[in-house]
């Protein structure tokens, strides 16, 4: 499968004011699988972590707000090494986890060169609580359910798919 929002994540990998990302979008839309995705494509090595699955998880970002403390506890969480620039940290189901939202602020003042990228259902319901949220210290990114090219794509018809965005580019 293939997604547009895919060039996207590699501009945030690449951009020198990367901040830690949030993926935002409805249920069931490929958050997690894109994630997952260009964790396998773009990075050496990807460390995942369901606060949903997994709530201990959150315990970790409740104690500290040291990153360098809280990367251990991943590390060995996860069974990972986490390397900074080569690991991409994926924190999935966070809607619920203000503490990991909060977090994010630290990674970008103290440790920008770990890769932190989050997803969650109803995430927008989580940022509109009136705790911590560490605004202008974190990327965006929406996405929104296959468009008409990507499911072509999905499908195998990729000539179809780049004659339609060659006619809508017309436009």
């Amino acid at each position: 499968m293939k997604r547009l929002a895919m060039q996207q994540l590699y501009n945030w990998k690449a951009s020198p004011y990367r901040e830690p990302l949030i993926l935002k979008g409805v249920r069931q839309v490929g958050k997690t699988w894109l994630l997952k995705e260009f964790g396998r494509q773009a990075y050496q090595n990807t460390a995942y972590f369901n606060f949903d699955e997994n709530p201990e998880y959150r315990d970790f970002f409740v104690r500290t707000k040291d990153i360098e403390l809280i990367i251990p506890n991943l590390a060995m969480a996860s069974g990972q090494v986490i390397r900074p620039k080569e690991t991409l940290l994926i924190f999935d189901e966070v809607q619920d986890s203000p503490e990991v939202l909060n977090a994010l602020k630290y990674f970008h003042e103290t440790a920008p060169n770990y890769h932190v990228a989050c997803a969650g259902s109803l995430l927008g319901v989580a940022l509109a609580k009136p705790s911590s949220f560490p605004v202008g210290q974190v990327d965006f990114l929406s996405l929104y359910p296959m468009n008409f090219q990507e499911f072509l794509m999905a499908t195998g018809s990729e000539n179809l798919a780049v004659f339609t965005i060659a006619i809508s580019e017309r436009k």
